[in-house]
């Protein structure tokens, strides 16, 4: 069973044992200072003991003075660093997998404030407009220094034992500022037409194997598109006839292989992409590039099953089948694919919760996966090395939404014996209505990953049952655990909610109220009205969404919100912000605008109030009231999101 994901291949020397690389990607574990930390290897190396071919590490510094990322980057400029770095590479080897360090500076895409810097290194001044940092062109001597710089960390990487190292030269840090167009308006030898332009790369490339000789791989990556066009400037930046130029180019200078990729911090939807970009969207990318050298290629497409991951390799698309987040998700994806247990497989369903927690971490809040609590967490977190003390004690679990089913999951690993209660038909509780929007499919995933481990687990599922206090207590549970989730809010002090055309998402999402050829109103502009919001449009409503924030999308991960407006703007989906919702009456929608207090009102056929949900308080209460041992999981304790759910689920079942 894949036959080609599954033989080995060389880079260079290198040999890799198969087809797999799970590609560089941010985890803010490092310790204080740029250390290689042990969180750092519990998290490689759960991926190496997962049967990973290549283990690339997440973009290092090479410059800690002005070329961190963040405060919990390893960092690589002094040789105080190789320890951490032998560490890890010990750990890798230790399950025959292969480790690449990766080597980056963020130029103009970096923090000032984080570096301790009046502003960040770029080809030229030019400012990037997400973070919008003061940036400054590089000197000669700056660009010389910088050379060195990579020089010198690539020594340290070779030194410490690890097997390759990657020049990041993709998603429009420092040295694809250098090769972009877009970023690049230099005037000297370093800028204006491609050869000049790719001379910092060069000089790194060259520096590099002056440094580590000519045995030790050397892999670059680069952005084989900048796709400007998602941002309304298609004739900006490099397109996939420069990318494909590039890539010969790096050939010619004596890497040992590509890593493509695409996009840059404007673009970052075509680099990290969200739900609504399909796998293998962007696979021509990398496939042209193979087409054009001879040297291997690395290519990443949101590849998420083996079965096409496979089929890219037989069709010649690639060399090595990237990712970062399906690895991310399941570290256990190459051996189970191996294995012939690809339907095992715990899929990345491309929330960005991970990117989202990134860029807004802190030591207490660190960088999670919504799908694997575990994540981050090897060295203090793992199911199969729990205790299994549950010796047989009945658990009874209300509510098969993500928190019921991942504690359920993780008490029978522990040997205990979960009881499923849903009310529903159906599992899945809001993972379910999630997957109805358009493009929202994948986060079906996870209700597909858990119901199959509690099958293989032989967990009891009661379907179409109410828990009821008494049935509950036939079991006499040693613990009962309380997932019942939430329902959508419906302020009673808003008159007209109970009106036979007004509706909520629930019943949109779920088909139990069907519109179409309707004028619809939508309150509330939260990733569920606004994903509701999409469907009606889809259905062939005429959609009107309300809101009484500032802003559409209040709270929303920018990437997400991007992601799903770029696919409401062709449907003419009309947006009012600062409109509070006053009252219903009939087909009378009244509203008072927040910045002005003025009245207003429109004509709808219909209407959909998204205004958040709240626990079901009072069946809480009586479970509580009834019952000695009794945890609270998800929305039943807090209302929040998948990464909250499978958190509380997991913690309560791994701690009782």
């Amino acid at each position: 069973m894949y036959e080609n994901l599954f033989s080995s291949k060389n880079i260079g020397a290198m040999t890799v044992p198969n087809r797999t690389v799970m590609t560089a990607m941010g985890n803010y574990l490092a310790d204080e200072g740029g250390y290689v930390s042990e969180k750092d290897i519990a998290f490689y190396g759960a991926r190496a003991k997962g049967g990973t071919g290549l283990v690339i590490t997440e973009c290092t510094a090479v410059d800690s003075k002005s070329g961190l990322g963040n405060d919990r980057e390893i960092v690589v400029d002094d040789d105080k660093y190789i320890p951490g770095l032998k560490k890890l590479a010990d750990e890798v080897h230790k399950y025959g997998s292969k480790l690449c360090v990766q080597i980056y500076h963020p130029g103009r895409q970096g923090i000032a404030v984080v570096n301790g810097v009046e502003s960040m290194k770029s080809a030229s001044a030019t400012e990037c407009q997400i973070v919008h940092q003061p940036t400054h062109e590089m000197t000669k001597d700056e660009i010389k220094e910088m050379v060195g710089k990579f020089a010198s960390a690539a020594r340290r990487i070779k030194e410490a034992g690890a097997d390759a190292v990657e020049i990041h030269g993709a998603h429009g840090y420092l040295i694809g500022q250098f090769s972009s167009p877009y970023t690049n308006k230099r005037t000297d030898e370093y800028g204006g037409n491609f050869e000049n332009r790719m001379r910092f790369f060069g000089e790194i490339i060259d520096a590099v194997r002056a440094e580590v000789g000519a045995d030790f791989p050397v892999i670059a990556r680069f952005s084989v598109d900048e796709h400007m066009e998602y941002v309304g400037q298609p004739d900006e930046g490099l397109h996939l006839a420069d990318g494909v130029e590039i890539g010969k180019y790096l050939e010619a200078k004596g890497v040992d292989a590509l890593d493509v990729s695409s996009g840059i911090y404007e673009t970052m939807n075509t680099a990290w992409e969200p739900v609504g970009f399909d796998q293998g969207w962007k696979i021509e990318g990398p496939a042209s590039v193979k087409a054009a050298v001879n040297i291997p290629v690395i290519g990443v497409a949101v590849i998420r099953d083996p079965e096409y991951a496979e089929e890219l390799l037989k069709d010649g698309k690639l060399d090595f089948v990237g990712s970062a987040r399906a690895f991310y998700a399941d570290p256990e994806w190459a051996n189970k694919a191996k294995c012939g247990k690809a339907c095992d497989i715990r899929k990345c369903i491309s929330c960005l919760y991970c990117m989202e927690s990134l860029m807004s971490a802190n030591s207490e809040t660190p960088m999670g996966c919504s799908v694997n609590f575990e994540a981050g967490k090897e060295n203090q977190y793992q199911a199969e090395e729990l205790p299994k003390n549950g010796a047989g004690r009945t658990v009874a679990v209300i509510g098969a939404g993500p928190a019921g089913l991942e504690a359920a999951r993780i008490l029978a690993i522990r040997g205990f014996k979960p009881v499923v209660f849903e009310k529903q038909s159906r599992l899945g509780g809001q993972v379910y209505l999630a997957s109805k929007p358009p493009k929202k499919e994948k986060t079906a995933w996870l209700i597909d990953y858990e119901k199959g481990q509690l099958e293989k687990l032989g967990v009891e599922i009661r379907l179409n049952t109410e828990a009821a206090v008494e049935t509950i207590k036939e079991l006499k549970p040693y613990a009962v655990f309380v997932a019942t989730g939430s329902t959508p809010v419906m302020p009673k002090s808003i008159k007209g909610l109970d009106g036979k055309n007004v509706h909520t998402p629930v019943e949109i999402l779920d088909g139990t109220v069907k519109l179409s050829n309707k004028k619809v109103c939508v309150v509330g502009s939260g990733m569920t009205g606004i994903e509701t919001a999409e469907l009606l449009s889809e259905q062939g409503n005429d959609v009107t969404v309300f809101e009484m924030a500032d802003d559409i999308g209040p709270g929303l991960f920018f990437q997400n919100l991007v992601d799903v407006m770029s696919r409401i703007a062709p449907k003419n989906v009309a947006m009012y912000p600062k409109h509070r919702l006053v009252e219903i009456d009939g087909n009378k929608v009244a509203f008072e605008t927040t910045d002005t207090n003025e009245a207003v009102s429109f004509e709808f056929d219909e209407v959909v109030v998204s205004l958040g949900v709240a626990a079901n308080k009072a069946a809480n209460e009586e479970i509580a009231a009834a019952f000695d041992n009794v945890r609270f999981l998800g929305d039943a304790l807090s209302t929040g999101r998948i990464a909250a759910a499978v958190q509380t689920g997991y913690l309560a079942a791994a701690e009782l």
